[in-house]
């Protein structure tokens, strides 16, 4: 664009000297017109003295100003910096200011002789020794440009750049990624090495915090006093048609600067393949720091280097436009290929979460990405920020489908020890507690890339309206749920079978109505596993209570009290003794976590077999207290078993064979 300025710059001149030579058959109309041109287009104001003076009788003046100007970029050039090193600054921007004008006086030169074109051949020496010096000047103003750009960019600084660029963001707890204590054998399959925020493991999963529009991001990536001077010579460099050079020196000295920066916000220039290598901890770093980068890339280095460039070449929109896409689309290009190489490499559960931070950080300054490159020579800068938003949104979207397939394929057949919170379903559930932090993405992302209409019908059979990322958690905790009954089935125990799904379904309760899920989900699905939870427990107390309850029958002991069977009555609190000292000793060993649900389990039990063994022992216990080994057969009081019914689900088994009373 410069160039062409340039020769079009030239076509006006000589198409005005061509018209003022036509005019030479009146004085008078040949300087009205000069005057009528001069005043036009300053391009045209020093077409008089070339018209006028058509033979060169004035040149040599022109030849005194040349040689003057000659001499002063030749002494600039001999002394180099070792020369100035010892000047003060103010001699020193003297000293430049003399050698810009002596610039300007030799491009204005070649631009004078190259609108008279051929000439005698005195215009043709001195056209080729201000071409020579002209080049000389172009190539010293090329190096001042450099080391005026090297000396004044201002040094990366990490603390400045993560304290006072951005603010931290808080910390909110993740599914765990590390073996729980005492489960390292791999017991829950896929998902047995995964724990929750209960204190046994924990690892703190860091969202990115937003850089608001509103926030103070001004920041010089070069000292702000030698703006001028970098316009000074980029005006002379683009003014003699060394356009091309001013960009490649500017645009190399910057796209090192922001490697620079790069590196100091730990990114590094890695290739796919090597991303694919990288273990799930390091990349996780990488992943992190990424977020952090393409933020203050954007908004506040990159926002930086498009003000310097506007100032540095005000003077033409193309060469600024150019200048600043070729300094900074390299590193637009090495956190874009990051994100393309998460986007193909395999998809784990873990991964999900860093995944949708960076795509919540790519779309927050997408935006700001497509207006600092939105010009056509920028537009495969744009292209690709929209294609690896697309590829990180499809690849959230597949590691969610992946999960959940994952969940529903889980199929570990160890039964967990005591009927205890199984990791398949702490590990989902905290996965989806951290889930909901991202709802808003999610949904955007699912009505981008799956059209769900929002409006469906909820697994409680009630018609409503519920966003995408609610009919996927309906989905997946139904799946969670169908896949914990499956496992209840290990238990050989159907009593115990109850144990675990109680355990379970209570913790995946607890868990949404303790958070956002239950926003989400609604009351309606609380109450219904509520509902769930009491059917369990009532099952329960048939599987495991009604053998016990069987011996506190009257059938088959006699008709009353008084022509009661001895030996029956024996045999009955003989086996009633045993069964629940079975009970006892197995019950003991099982574990519920949940201490409201374990006294109410407790209570429960209570009143089932308490009334009915006062009222067997009120009936027929005096026909055998009479006797002799009373006690081998009468062993507890109803006092006594209510006590030892608090020693239930403790998760440590007691044996209660040849233990004394408690009563005596």
């Amino acid at each position: 664009m410069a160039a062409t300025t340039v020769e079009g710059e030239d076509r006006v001149l000589a198409a005005a000297q061509q018209i003022v030579k036509s005019l030479n058959t009146s004085k008078a109309s040949t300087d009205d017109m000069l005057l009528i041109f001069s005043s036009f287009d300053n391009r045209l104001s020093n077409i008089t003295s070339l018209i006028s003076d058509p033979s060169g009788a004035g040149s040599s003046k022109v030849d005194d100003c040349f040689e003057e100007a000659e001499k002063v970029i030749l002494r600039w050039d001999s002394g180099g910096d070792s020369a100035r090193k010892g000047e003060s600054r103010d001699r020193w921007e003297d000293n430049l200011t003399e050698y810009f004008d002596a610039v300007d006086e030799v491009i204005q030169l070649t631009e004078e002789l190259s609108i008279r074109g051929n000439g005698s051949g005195d215009d043709d020496e001195i056209s080729d020794r201000a071409e020579s010096v002209l080049q000389l000047a172009m190539s010293k103003l090329e190096d001042e440009l450099r080391h005026i750009l090297i000396q004044n960019t201002v040094t990366p600084d990490s603390e400045k750049l993560h304290g006072s660029m951005i603010r931290r963001g808080s910390m909110s707890m993740s599914f765990a990624d590390r073996e729980v204590e005492g489960e390292g054998d791999g017991e829950g399959g896929e998902f047995g090495s995964f724990a929750e925020d209960d204190g046994r493991s924990e690892f703190g999963h860091e969202r990115g915090v937003s850089l608001g529009l509103g926030d103070d991001l001004s920041f010089d990536v070069i000292e702000p006093e030698c703006v001028e001077l970098l316009k000074e010579i980029a005006d002379r460099m683009i003014r003699s048609g060394y356009e091309k050079e001013c960009c490649q020196v500017y645009s190399s000295v910057r796209r090192d600067v922001l490697d620079e920066y790069m590196s100091v916000l730990g990114v590094e220039r890695l290739s796919i393949e090597e991303v694919q290598r990288i273990d799930w901890n390091s990349l996780d770093e990488k992943m992190k720091k990424w977020v952090q980068a393409i933020k203050i890339m954007t908004r506040v280095l990159l926002a930086g280097e498009k003000r310097l460039c506007d100032e540095v070449f005000s003077e033409s929109e193309l060469i600024r436009e150019v200048c600043f896409i070729e300094t900074a689309k390299g590193c637009v290009m090495q956190l874009l290929n990051f994100g393309e190489a998460v986007v193909i490499a395999r998809r784990t559960s873990e991964k999900l979460f860093r995944i949708l931070d960076m795509y919540d950080a790519l779309a927050e300054v997408a935006p700001e990405l497509e207006a600092l490159f939105g010009d056509e020579s920028g537009e495969l800068v744009c292209m690709e920020v929209k294609g690896v938003l697309t590829g990180l949104g499809e690849a959230a979207i597949g590691t969610f489908v992946e999960f959940e397939s994952a969940v529903k394929g889980e199929t570990s057949k160890k039964p967990i020890q005591g009927g205890e919170i199984h990791p398949m379903c702490r590990y989902v559930m905290n996965y989806v507690k951290l889930l909901v932090d991202y709802s808003d993405s999610l949904n955007g992302i699912l009505e981008n890339f799956e059209g769900e209409s929002g409006h469906s019908r909820s697994d409680d059979g009630n018609s409503e309206s519920t966003t995408p990322i609610a009919q996927r958690l309906l989905s997946l905790l139904t799946t969670l749920e169908s896949n914990l009954e499956e496992k209840s089935k290990l238990y050989e125990d159907n009593a115990m079978q109850y144990i675990f799904l109680m355990n379970n379904i209570l913790y995946i309760v607890q868990k949404v109505k303790d958070s956002e899920i239950r926003t989400i989900l609604g009351d309606q699905w609380v109450r219904k596993r509520r509902g769930q939870i009491r059917q369990y427990a009532t099952s329960y107390l048939r599987a495991a209570w009604s053998k016990v309850l069987s011996c506190l029958k009257d059938e088959g002991i006699g008709s009353s009290a008084s022509n009661a069977s001895k030996m029956a009555l024996k045999e009955r609190f003989k086996n009633f003794n045993a069964c629940f000292e079975d009970i006892y000793r197995i019950q003991t060993a099982w574990k519920v976590p949940d201490a409201q649900l374990r006294e109410e389990l407790r209570i429960s039990i209570s009143e089932k077999v308490l009334p009915a063994y006062r009222s067997f022992l009120g009936r027929f216990g005096s026909q055998l207290e009479s006797g002799r080994h009373a006690g081998k057969y009468i062993k507890y009081t109803p006092e006594d078993l209510e006590n030892y019914l608090l020693d239930l689900f403790e998760g440590t088994p007691v044996i209660l064979n040849h233990m004394r009373r408690k009563g005596t």
